[in-house]
């Protein structure tokens, strides 16, 4: 009987990609439902320590699904009594998310890829008079990306424009072999645009939840409101 995987045997779990695939974890019944329940639920929002750790909890139950689709390979573990062939990850992918309402989102991630790079991305929103805004970058920090598997997070996928700029800041780092957008809620809107605006080949959306509405200030309806404020303090200058 043979205990133990043979030399450069690899398995892969991998999704072939001819279109941009969109995976909506809400469409299944899992207590999924209630952490995006109680981040939505104005009457739990005040508790802006249990509004961080649902989105880290989140965050572990997103990771834990994109982790099937990641590649695997064969691996000898020593036993106190013997020898276990595992499938085991063939690398530890990068994780980057846009600041400030990411971090906590991004942290339930790291919690399971926890030998993971990580890669974070400062970004506001600019408005102006009429009511319109633009996306304005301030920073960017991140380890190689070439050949990794990259998973870029952001609590909210509004209109899109953050996604889609964070992703081509971040391909001056490198070239990664796939891409994992995740947002908890997105609109259908911001959808639409993230897979007209980024190749469909190399890119994987995860959501929780899609709403249809978008407001004239960028905010999805019925949404949750802010979600950097909601867990981190009102802020001044907007």
């Amino acid at each position: 009987m043979r205990d133990f995987c043979t030399v450069d045997e690899k398995v892969y779990i991998w999704i072939a990609k001819k279109a941009t695939m969109l995976i909506n974890l809400g469409e299944n019944n899992s207590i999924l439902s209630q952490f995006i329940a109680e981040i939505r639920d104005e009457r739990v929002q005040g508790d802006r320590l249990r509004f961080r750790r649902n989105l880290e909890r989140i965050g572990e139950i997103f990771a834990y699904e994109i982790s099937k689709q990641m590649p695997y390979k064969k691996t000898d573990v020593q036993t106190p009594l013997g020898v276990a062939c595992m499938n085991l990850p063939e690398n530890s992918p990068v994780l980057a998310t846009i600041m400030r309402a990411g971090l906590p989102f991004q942290q339930g991630f790291l919690n399971y890829f926890d030998n993971a790079g990580n890669a974070f991305i400062s970004a506001y929103r600019k408005y102006h008079k009429d009511g319109s805004f633009d996306i304005k970058f301030e920073h960017m920090s991140s380890p190689d990306l070439d050949g990794k598997v990259l998973i870029l997070s952001d609590p909210m996928l509004a209109s899109g424009s953050s996604i889609v700029l964070a992703y081509r800041a971040l391909l001056s780092r490198g070239i990664p072999v796939h891409t994992h957008i995740v947002s908890i809620i997105a609109s259908r809107e911001g959808l639409a645009y993230v897979r007209k605006h980024l190749p469909s080949r190399k890119i994987t959306i995860w959501v929780g939840a899609v709403d249809d509405e978008l407001t004239v200030k960028g905010y999805i309806v019925p949404g949750l409101g802010d979600a950097g404020d909601l867990a981190f303090g009102d802020k001044s200058g907007d």
